[in-house]
């Protein structure tokens, strides 16, 4: 998996479930791709600090 493929995933991920196979191929990228892990990451704090802002309304 290239890391173009590893983002669609990853941004993927926040509208439905990936299936097992996408989700064995992200976690395989993600050990390999330091890239991809950070990124991986700064998405995960977004989606928290825009769900803590839509908790506060």
């Amino acid at each position: 998996m290239k890391c173009k493929q590893a983002t669609q995933l990853m941004s993927q991920s926040q509208d439905r479930d990936l299936t097992l196979k996408e989700k064995i191929q992200l976690k395989l990228h993600l050990l390999m791709c330091d890239g991809c892990t950070h990124c991986n990451r700064q998405m995960s704090i977004i989606r928290a600090a825009v769900k803590e802002l839509g908790d506060r309304k």
